[in-house]
């Protein structure tokens, strides 16, 4: 489970290469604004049943590779499946994302631990094997999971939220047991992760997607202490994959957690100004991202001038090209063909 072809673009990345061009991958690129995608979708009875169908998943993941010339797989899955493991009652809504039993503080913690198995992910792992055979030889494959802050937030608040008022309620009032909530969270994740890694995935990547709005204790405790705790966990195991993080929000706070979790990469979102970061962040940290979704939404002069823009901003470190989140669904996929073909594009 140590790094593998370091001829593929995107490892001799993380390995410290800088290239004429960087590499690209999107998040979400497998997903919704592709036709064949939405075709696939309809022909499973819900999203957890689509994601834990190795046929379909593993197609999802590989429309994108065919269409365009990415550098990057990931495994299509969700962040929420650790809590649909501990029974916690995830489904999806259309119109409104995903919906969970609220976890009450009065619930047993050890509830989850007994409903927790990472057999029950056992089809990513089936996924990844078949993406991985029938990758590009050039192209990476991605394994993820979500981070417990993250985590913890939609099993606290049942779904998403803005400003994650129980969720904080909780970590104040009583932060013995939210403790306790992420240290379960932490394990289950490094358990799942390095099934990733036994079933293919050369790198691995942990979204923290609601870092943002925390006050500084919150974020050594919750966002910094967890991604730490879990890269050890790998690193103890065997497992000597590249891990990017991507604590979305959080601004100059991605800094610290750069330097402080053991990361290989840091992911930045769009609104975090990368010749601070290329100025500021250790030499050998490998950076990811960061066009605004909306710019690849609007494509043309706007999209090239800012691919660009950024190319330049991250220039002499090694850096991956992204967006600073998620493609939208109403992204035309020609924009997508248009971003790679700019992005491989010398400056």
């Amino acid at each position: 489970m140590a790094m593998g072809n370091t001829g593929k673009p995107i490892l001799k990345t993380l390995a410290g290469h800088i290239g004429p061009t960087p590499p690209v991958w999107i998040m979400r690129q497998a997903g919704r604004y592709l036709p064949e995608y939405r075709e696939l979708r309809k022909t499973a009875p819900s999203f957890i049943d689509f994601c834990l169908n190795p046929d379909m998943a593993s197609e999802a993941t590989l429309q994108p590779i065919r269409r365009f010339d990415l550098d990057a797989a990931i495994v299509f899955a969700d962040i929420l499946l650790i809590p649909h493991a501990m029974d916690c009652g995830v489904h999806f809504v259309a119109g409104e994302g995903p919906k969970l039993r609220p976890l009450e503080r009065e619930d047993s913690l050890l509830a989850l631990q007994k409903a927790w198995s990472v057999e029950k992910l056992s089809p990513i792992g089936e996924t990844l094997q078949k993406v991985r055979s029938n990758l590009p030889g050039d192209v990476t494959l991605i394994g993820f999971a979500g981070a417990p802050w993250t985590v913890a937030t939609y099993m606290v608040q049942g779904g998403g939220s803005k400003d994650k008022w129980e969720t904080r309620l909780w970590a104040w009032q009583d932060p013995e047991s939210f403790d306790a909530l992420l240290d379960i969270l932490v394990e289950a994740s490094i358990e799942y992760l390095h099934m990733q890694a036994k079933a293919g995935a050369e790198v691995l990547k942990l979204f923290e997607s609601w870092a943002e709005g925390l006050p500084e204790p919150f974020f050594d405790r919750f966002i910094i202490r967890p991604a730490k705790n879990i890269v050890e966990g790998l690193r103890a195991r065997g497992v000597d994959l590249p891990i990017i993080g991507f604590p979305r929000g959080c601004g100059l706070l991605a800094e610290r957690y750069a330097r402080e979790t053991g990361i290989t990469a840091i992911a930045l979102d769009q609104s975090q100004i990368g010749t601070w970061f290329n100025q500021n962040l250790p030499k050998n940290m490998v950076v990811q991202g960061n066009l605004d979704p909306a710019v690849l939404r609007t494509g043309g002069d706007v999209l090239r001038d800012e691919v660009m823009r950024i190319k330049q901003s991250f220039a002499g470190r090694p850096h991956i090209f992204n967006l600073g989140h998620g493609i939208t669904l109403d992204t035309p996929p020609e924009h997508m063909a248009q971003l790679v073909k700019w992005v491989k594009t010398p400056s």
